[in-house]
Order: C-alpha cells, then sequence, then structure tokens
C-alpha cells in the first residue's frame, strides 16, 4: 500500500500528458517485471483460456490508469486519490455477483464509513470547477479497478503475481504506443527519474504485492485494507509537493483509518 501510495505525488509531479505518462509507465514496468521473471526462472506460459481474461484485466487497468492520473491532474493528491477510493464500495457490490462469495453486510458498514470519510475531504460539489470532473474521473477508476480486481481473483491462485503483471503492463504500454507521436521527445527524458521511480515502486513492486495480497484475503477485504492508501498519498503530497490537508481532510483520512483497522482486526480474528 506504502508503494501503491506513490501515484498520487508523482501523477502530480510528472508534467506530461496521461496517456504518455501512462505508457512510460506501463512499457518500464514490463521491462522491470520481465528482467525479474526471467531472473527468477518464472514461466510466461498460461492456458489459452485464461489469455483473454488477463489480456481483459490488462485493458481495465489501463482505463483506471488513465482515468485517475486525469483525476490527479485536475485536482490534487487528496481528491485525486480518495474519489478512487470508493472503489471497495463497488467490490463489496460485485463480488458476490462476480464470483459467487457470501455477501457480508460488515464491508458494506465498513465501505460506508469509507465514503462518509471522503466527504470531509472533498470540496464543495460544483458543476463548473474541475475537481467535479476530478471526482468523476476518479470514481470511474474506482469502478474500473473494482472490476479488474474481481476478475484478476481466480488468476492470482493460479499463476505468479509478476507473470501477472508482465502481461498486463504489456497490453497497457503497447496499446498506447501511439501517444509518444505526439509528444516531445525530451520533455520525456527530462522527467525520466519520476518516470522510472512510478513503473518500479508504484507498479512493479506495488501492484504485484497487491496481487499476491489477494492469495490471502477477498477482493472486498484487501480493498478495504487498502484504504490506507489515500493517508499515505496525502502524507507523501505534504513531504514532497507541499499541499497541505485541511482539517477536514484530517477528519477524514481518520474516518478511513478507522474502517482499515477495524477490518483488520476482524480479518485476524
Amino acid at each position: 500500500m506504502l508503494f501503491i501510495s506513490t501515484s498520487g505525488a508523482l501523477g502530480r509531479f510528472v508534467q506530461l500528458p496521461v496517456p504518455v505518462t501512462i505508457a512510460s509507465r506501463a512499457i518500464l514496468a514490463f521491462l522491470l517485471l520481465l528482467l525479474y521473471c526471467k531472473f527468477k526462472g518464472i514461466s510466461f506460459k498460461v492456458e489459452k483460456k485464461d489469455l483473454p481474461m488477463i489480456i481483459l484485466s490488462g485493458v481495465l487497468i489501463g482505463f483506471h490508469w488513465i482515468a485517475y492520473f486525469y483525476a490527479l491532474q485536475l485536482s490534487n493528491v487528496a481528491i485525486g486519490m480518495l474519489s478512487m477510493f470508493t472503489y471497495p464500495v463497488w467490490t463489496a457490490f460485485l463480488e458476490p455477483v462476480l464470483l459467487k462469495t457470501k455477501f457480508q453486510k460488515i464491508h458494506l458498514v465498513l465501505a460506508a464509513l469509507v465514503l462518509f470519510g471522503i466527504y470531509f475531504l472533498i470540496p464543495e460539489f460544483d458543476l463548473e470547477s474541475s475537481y467535479t470532473l476530478a471526482i468523476a474521473m476518479g470514481v470511474l477508476s474506482a469502478v474500473v479497478y473494482a472490476l479488474r480486481n474481481l476478475l484478476m481473483k481466480p488468476k492470482v491462485a493460479k499463476y505468479n503475481g509478476s507473470l501477472l503483471m508482465s502481461y498486463q503492463t504489456a497490453v497497457v504500454g503497447f496499446s498506447l504506443i501511439p501517444a509518444f507521436f505526439f509528444t516531445n521527445l525530451d520533455s520525456i527524458l527530462s522527467q525520466w527519474e519520476a518516470l522510472v521511480t512510478l513503473a518500479l515502486l508504484t507498479t512493479a513492486i506495488g501492484h504485484t504485492l497487491f496481487l499476491l495480497s489477494l492469495k490471502h484475503f477477498t477482493v472486498t477485504t484487501a480493498s478495504i485494507l487498502s484504504s490506507v492508501q489515500p493517508v499515505y498519498g496525502i502524507l507523501i503530497g505534504m513531504l514532497f509537493l507541499s499541499e497541505y490537508p485541511t482539517w477536514s481532510t484530517v477528519l477524514g483520512g481518520v474516518l478511513i483509518l478507522t474502517a482499515v483497522v477495524v477490518e483488520s482486526v476482524r480479518t485476524y480474528r
């Protein structure tokens, strides 16, 4: 969660068109994961029946990243991350339908607590504000992310997490290659440090560890536990971008952390 949380500050810091940022992130992450899989001797073979679902998950995570980074660019770290973190709510509704798991009312209660926390972190609703569009993009990102995680749940038990992320980053990166034709190469190279950090820490390491966690938790549980990400993200934004939260932001963060702690204790027991 800490590694993935760097996406907020990095998404605000990188001054490139969103498709170029996501393409660079995905291609670099793919190369890093490819080297890692070769080093660990992980086979790239997947069954033909699983390939369409893995490719679809790559398309979904690509849409998720693009919508999320637009949300960040249109607002700030807090708004971008927290609007995207409505995804535990969508997960709680979708998981029993898609994976035929038992519906647990406690997940809805905790997800509602997360939403209540988000309420304190967003500014006043205004249709003419870029923040309103940012929140809409963040929620769209959340729905797509929840769907992708649910689709990957059965595959995580079958395949290595680094292998799955390799396929997904390849789908995203190579699908967005045309974006490079409309961007100056010098502007991309000038921000290579941030792009490499985004590819290595946020994507290759962070998302692989998140996929591996799905072996031990339901997707809903993992989603609610990951609600600590906005808190980490806001702290990182304060440290590196000087984006300081208001007291209402602090209150929202406390509510989100409460949901995380309750779910952690419940899962442990």
